[in-house]
């Protein structure tokens, strides 16, 4: 399958799809679909799968590829996706990206190389990891600066990266601080930074945003409501993207605080998007205090997801 060709740079709200399981665990492929259909009908500019928000790390290498290929040929080029490869290991991630761009990946999302709580790799060894991968393909690739890697990635290394790495053109920053770090790239990459993006739910979207950022990678569940805030702040109204941001501010920050990746799955399943908010094991679900206080700040604000099924 070709990667479909959409207009570059990358900007916007590009979502992360949760993966879609049964009551017993296993894999909804239907569920999967509809959950991207709503995705797109809610506005997301993009999406992002097999993600840590994504449950990736539950998932086996077969059931990666199962819900790969049921996501892009379900899109089918209306929207750009992007396919998370991250592993430790060079060679897997390489090959992993390989598959993707070959499934028809618009880009891939890595992190460098970590495992644990304590295996780490020096600066020398990232810069050649990410060098290798982006030999093996021709589609960008987008670093992700996540807490859960554990690795110390600085502004300046991350320029470095991208003025010697043909691809590697796209940053997803969540180390805080972010903006500040947002800024120092882009004065530090110039036109090598093609893509400076935020994620964490959006919870310092506004900031990211004043900073420089171009896109956003947030949870599946309101991509309408990022819109607003996103929207106005490309059209020059910032003084209507604050007052979006602070009404959506409780939804974001319950997310990110509360009830993490399980949030869209949790909005999903009562909007009848989707049948089943299970989450995999050893993952605990949500407690009905918690999925309760989700669902009533959700209610006042009326996201599409809870009336796209209905």
């Amino acid at each position: 399958m070709a990667t479909p060709a959409f207009a570059r740079p990358h900007r916007g709200v590009f979502p992360v799809a949760p993966t879609i399981f049964d009551d017993r665990g296993e894999l909804d492929l239907d569920g999967q679909r509809r959950c991207i259909d709503f995705m797109i009908d809610a506005g997301s500019h993009g999406i992002c799968i097999l993600a840590n928000f994504s449950e990736q790390f539950s998932l086996t290498d077969d059931e990666r590829e199962r819900v790969m290929g049921a996501v892009l040929d379900h899109v089918a080029g209306r929207v750009p996706v992007i396919v998370t490869t991250t592993h430790f290991g060079t060679q897997v991630c390489a090959e992993r990206s390989r598959r993707a761009q070959a499934a028809g990946a618009s880009f891939v999302m890595i992190m460098p190389p970590y495992h644990g709580a304590t295996v780490r790799v020096p600066e020398h060894a990232i810069v050649e990891f990410f060098d290798s991968v982006s030999a093996a393909i021709s589609i960008p690739i987008m670093i992700q600066d996540s807490p859960v890697a554990g690795t110390m990635l600085s502004a300046e290394l991350l320029a470095r990266i991208a003025r010697q790495t043909a691809n590697v053109r796209y940053f997803k920053l969540e180390v805080p601080p972010v903006a500040n770090k947002l800024a120092a790239l882009i004065a530090l990459g110039g036109e090598r930074i093609e893509g400076p993006w935020d994620g964490e739910e959006g919870i310092t979207l506004l900031a990211d945003l004043e900073a420089g950022a171009t896109g956003t990678m947030t949870g599946g569940g309101y991509p309408d409501g990022i819109r607003t805030i996103y929207d106005a702040f490309a059209a020059g109204g910032h003084d209507e993207a604050a007052a979006a941001y602070a009404r959506w501010l409780p939804l974001i920050n319950y997310e990110n605080r509360q009830c993490g990746f399980a949030t869209a799955k949790i909005l999903m399943k009562e909007g009848g998007v989707i049948r089943s908010d299970k989450v995999r094991l050893p993952v605990q679900p949500v407690q009905p205090r918690q999925r309760a206080g989700l669902l009533k700040i959700a209610r006042t604000l009326d996201p599409l997801v809870l009336r796209w099924a209905r």
